[in-house]
């Protein structure tokens, strides 16, 4: 009979954890697996032991079926070289032994000599399998009340980008023939995101197609979504940041009415950059705001592109952020708006120029160019 001394090894109580866990040197070479790890993953320690994290055996992605498992992706391989733990900010899927993928939650950390040297990383997992069902009823209930087909036009084309932090998320945009001439749009983006901030959309959802119909006067639209957020959002709860107005093709005028969204660029046709007033008090903080309408003339060649802050809130590698000037800069580079650029371009480059795995907010991309 063993004594609670003998019993109280730290393998014995690495192995009685439910969370997985396992603990590689600085080549991410594997020395360790534990009991939950080889129950998650179907992997037994006796096929993994010795053979690095990045070989074929767990291959990790992200909901988008990114591979992590390269050293600029995998988080565990950021927190040797960064000496800083961290949790993965999004579900991890990772192969099975005996094949199909689990959704993980992910936490890393170096791991330190007495001396405070970083000799190698450990990861923990948790299976999300119960709660990603869950999340993947909630995304195709969000996908439904938020599915739409953008209008088709001759005269201008309209297209968009979204992509959540998470697998479900927290923007909104629509856009809407209000008569043979004219479209009202509409672009918002609710603070955080996840589940919460998913649920506030379904509802933007139904605002708008109540609402829409009052972008005639964007700034009355502002106002009545404002004031029917004001109901729902109670003090200290999310609010939305947006963007809204209204594209007149007859007379060839675009009115904007900002509420707290960063400044949209319209891209004139001989190549001149304009950021356009956007400024405004976000819906559902207060009652009664003032909100004000920007006009500006659109013609043909022009191209109008509005963005959620979740292209531009992007951490740089200096520790600053992006910004407006350092998004301005980026679609410069990639020759925007050239049709050749098109926007799955734009969050492909904000990822590379970011320090994340993957982008931490959503984001989203609204364009209108006028042909």
């Amino acid at each position: 009979m063993m004594n609670s001394r003998t019993a109280l090894t730290p393998k014995a109580i690495l192995d009685s954890v439910s969370d997985g866990l396992y603990v590689t040197n600085t080549s991410r070479q594997i020395v360790y697996w534990n009991n939950a790890a080889e129950q998650i993953t179907g992997w037994p320690a006796s096929e993994i032991l010795g053979k690095h994290c990045y070989d074929d055996i767990l291959c990790h992605v992200d909901k988008d079926g990114h591979r992590l498992c390269g050293e600029e992706y995998c988080p565990l391989h950021r927190s040797i070289v960064t000496g800083q733990a961290s949790t993965v900010p999004f579900i991890v899927f990772a192969q099975r032994g005996k094949g199909g993928r689990v959704p993980l939650q992910v936490s890393v950390a170096p791991v330190r000599d007495p001396g405070g040297e970083v000799i190698g990383g450990v990861e923990t997992f948790r299976d999300m399998s119960y709660e990603f069902r869950d999340i993947e009823r909630a995304k195709t209930i969000q996908s439904l009340s938020l599915q739409q087909e953008l209008p088709k036009d001759p005269r201008v084309r309209f297209s968009a980008m979204y992509i959540p932090c998470d697998v479900i998320g927290g923007d909104y945009y629509a856009i809407a023939p209000l008569d043979a001439d004219r479209y009202g749009f509409f672009l918002a983006d609710i603070t955080g995101h996840g589940v919460p901030a998913a649920l506030y959309t379904m509802y933007l959802s139904s605002l708008w197609e109540s609402t829409h119909h009052l972008l005639t006067e964007p700034v009355e639209f502002a106002r009545s979504m404002n004031e029917q957020l004001c109901y729902l959002i109670r003090e200290g709860e999310p609010f939305a940041a947006g963007v809204c107005g209204l594209l007149d093709l007859r007379d060839g005028t675009l009115h904007l009415v900002g509420a707290g969204n960063p400044d949209p660029f319209l891209i004139r046709a001989d190549g001149q950059w304009q950021r356009l007033d956007a400024k405004g008090l976000p819906l559902g903080i207060m009652s009664d705001p003032t909100y004000q309408e920007n006009v500006v003339k659109i013609g043909s060649g022009d191209c109008l592109l509005l963005y959620s802050d979740g292209a531009i809130e992007i951490s740089k590698p200096d520790g600053g952020l992006l910004g407006v000037d350092g998004l301005e800069q980026l679609l410069k580079e990639l020759g925007y708006p050239d049709l050749s650029t098109d926007l799955g371009a734009i969050e492909q480059e904000l990822l590379t120029r970011s320090d994340c795995i993957r982008l931490n907010d959503d984001l989203t991309l609204l364009e209108a160019r006028m042909t």
